[in-house]
């Protein structure tokens, strides 16, 4: 198991988790990435949702450096 404290807990599979309301989730997947942060729309599987996200590129003074 590995745990990355901005993103999800990687655990060696295959795995099931039971989620609040008793559903069970399974993967059999090689390796699996659990969201911790609950952001992901794939819950309990991370989407990468907890990941910063920012628009565009550099600022404009930065796009022709002289």
């Amino acid at each position: 198991m590995s745990v990355d404290p901005q993103g999800p807990v990687l655990i060696e599979g295959p795995v099931e988790i039971v989620l609040d309301d008793g559903t069970v989730a399974r993967s059999d997947r090689f390796v699996v990435a659990v969201c911790t942060c609950r952001r992901s729309r794939t819950y309990p599987w991370c989407d990468t949702s907890h990941r910063c996200r920012e628009r565009g590129g550099p600022p404009p003074e930065d796009r022709n450096p002289r």
